[in-house]
């Protein structure tokens, strides 16, 4: 399998994004965003693993050269001024997306995203932009809304995988999601997996107190429901 760190820009700033490519000379590509840790081997190693599937699998830089952080205190410092400012999620979030189209190879037309946590409100932050995708998923991901996304078409399918007790995304932002879905008349589905708590999908997580703990089941249910959800949308 061939792998490559892709260089891009956003005005002075450089981003490392990962490429893994499929077998292939023409082919879809999956987006993947990263958690508050920033491009780590996990999200690498989930480019590779789309790879095999016979699509691109491109990990995003949402921090800029490549930046990993471990410690918690960190993650929120890196992650908390971008939440603070969507405009800057999605110029960041759509510089990806445009620099993937540019990758020879890559259908331009079969394009779609998911990411983890804060990778998840990235992914629909991408869609909710207008950005022509096929579908945008989101595992243990935020869901808040912004009002910079009102005048904005939703085309791209919407899976959202969701563990009920999670404590950082509370009734509040699902019944605003339900609502942003439906006036926007969105092709979305909602999986809730009833005893996970957020990072369900990190096998690192061990963390009740925080609530974040790694769920194998919930894990294995929800990458099967994201690879079921890729077929279709970039059939």
């Amino acid at each position: 399998m061939k792998t490559e760190i892709i260089n891009y820009k956003i005005d002075s700033e450089t981003f490392l994004g990962f490429a893994a490519y499929p077998d292939a000379t023409k082919f879809p590509a999956v987006i993947i965003a990263h958690t508050n840790a920033g491009r780590d081997e996990f999200i690498d190693e989930k480019a590779k693993e789309i790879a095999t599937m016979g699509y691109l699998g491109f990990a995003l830089d949402m921090y800029g050269d490549g930046e990993k952080v471990t410690n918690r205190e960190e993650k929120m410092e890196k992650m908390r001024p971008l939440l603070n400012d969507r405009a800057k999620i999605v110029k960041r979030v759509n510089a990806a997306y445009n620099k993937v189209k540019t990758i020879s190879g890559v259908d331009k037309s079969k394009i779609a995203i998911f990411g983890y946590c804060f990778g998840g409100l990235v992914s629909l932050d991408l869609a909710r932009s207008g950005a022509k995708l096929k579908g945008c998923a989101s595992f243990h991901g935020f869901l808040n809304n912004s009002d910079q996304f009102e005048d904005k078409s939703l085309t791209a399918k919407i899976l959202i995988m969701h563990g009920m007790q999670d404590p950082m995304v509370g009734q509040d932002q699902l019944d605003s999601f339900y609502q942003e879905m439906n006036e926007k008349k969105a092709d979305w589905q909602l999986h809730i997996f009833g005893d996970s708590m957020h990072s369900f999908t990190n096998p690192e997580a061990n963390d009740p107190v925080f609530g974040a703990v790694y769920s194998e089941l919930a894990d294995k249910r929800s990458w099967l429901l994201l690879k079921d959800f890729l077929r279709e949308v970039l059939a």
